[in-house]
């Protein structure tokens, strides 16, 4: 069932060694700061949790993955320092992915767009649906991904990357996001999706604990400047933010 909370809502379901981390938002499962904070903590708690060996991402209902960063929030923003704090929610949430113990399976089930795409990319192993098209629309309303950027190319390159942003107003399809390696597999529905995903998972759960930790590091090597970078990036977008040429497309998007 979809959430009608203005704020969001995330649930968590520990089963079989496996944390399910489901989150939602009546605005196509975009995030505010709050949703953004709750699920970067979360991510540290599990983290921490001997009881858990892998991590599933999902977003609730069975239409958009993720709209990104909530437009209203955006709308808000009318300081220096609250541009910075809300961009810089999502380096905390990519950040807890990338430091997280365990591997996290992404499953995303339809569109994802902005941020969308940034915790997808941060998914240690992302299966989709042939909905799960993907957008970075930033440079349409006068920011840019920054923030999700170093994650975005470290899974498909910097080529997908300058595609994806230079042509923000056009839509990848699923297959076109696998060819680039954000996606490992993509399925005809969220049915045959799904049962791929609980037999990775169960599978995973059933491993050597220490061994997919260490995996988790390796796979993650030369990113320790991203707890640094992440925030410059938040400071660019937090800046953009405020300009005029962004509050009237924001505007207007929202009409």
């Amino acid at each position: 069932m979809e959430t009608t909370r203005p704020n969001g809502s995330l649930y968590t379901n520990i089963e079989n060694k496996i944390a399910t981390i489901e989150f939602g938002h009546p605005a196509s499962n975009s995030f505010p700061s709050e949703l953004l904070q709750r699920l970067t903590d979360e991510l540290n708690k599990l983290s921490q949790n001997a009881a858990v060996s892998v991590i599933i991402l999902k977003s609730q209902g069975e239409k958009a993955f993720c709209a990104g960063a909530s437009f209203d929030e955006l709308l808000a923003i009318d300081d220096l320092e609250k541009g910075e704090k809300f961009f810089a929610g999502f380096a905390n949430v990519i950040n807890a992915m990338r430091k997280c113990s365990k591997l996290i399976i992404g499953r995303i089930q339809g569109k994802a767009v902005g941020g969308g795409v940034g915790l997808a990319a941060a998914c240690d192993y992302a299966f989709a649906t042939e909905a799960a098209s993907i957008k970075l629309s930033e440079l349409t309303i006068g920011i840019g991904p920054f923030v999700i950027a170093p994650a975005v190319e470290r899974k498909m390159g910097t080529a997908a990357l300058a595609e994806l942003t230079i042509a923000g107003h056009e839509w990848q399809n699923a297959y076109w996001a696998k060819e680039r390696g954000l996606y490992a597999k993509v399925y005809g529905t969220s049915a045959e999706m799904d049962k791929e995903i609980d037999f990775l998972a169960l599978k995973l759960a059933g491993y050597n604990p220490e061994a997919l930790t260490d995996m988790k590091t390796v796979l993650w090597e030369n990113t320790s400047d991203w707890d640094s970078l992440l925030y410059e990036r938040a400071a660019i977008s937090g800046k953009l933010v405020l300009s005029d040429f962004t509050k009237n497309a924001l505007l207007q998007f929202k009409k």
